[in-house]
């Protein structure tokens, strides 16, 4: 017979801070491409850069969602064990 407490024992949100630290990565990673010619002096400002670093804001605000998920759950949890 299969064990079923460890086929769910991932806190509530990892998905979400595993969404948002891939998306935080691609974005610091493409404001990195980007910004780096500009640095060297061969292109002019990317303007576009912004919308890349909002990228990176969004990957941010999902993990943080994910963190706050997880501390929720673990907060009923431990109030369920309390009683």
């Amino acid at each position: 017979m299969r064990d079923k407490t460890q086929t769910n024992s991932a806190a509530p949100g990892d998905r979400l801070i595993r969404a948002g630290a891939v998306v935080f990565f691609i974005g610091a990673v493409a404001t990195l491409v980007t910004v780096a010619p500009f640095l060297l002096g061969t292109t002019p400002f990317p303007t576009y850069m912004f919308g890349l670093s909002m990228l990176m804001g969004v990957g941010f605000l999902v993990a943080g969602a994910g963190v706050l998920r997880s501390v929720a759950a673990g907060r009923r949890q431990a109030r369920g064990a309390s009683r």
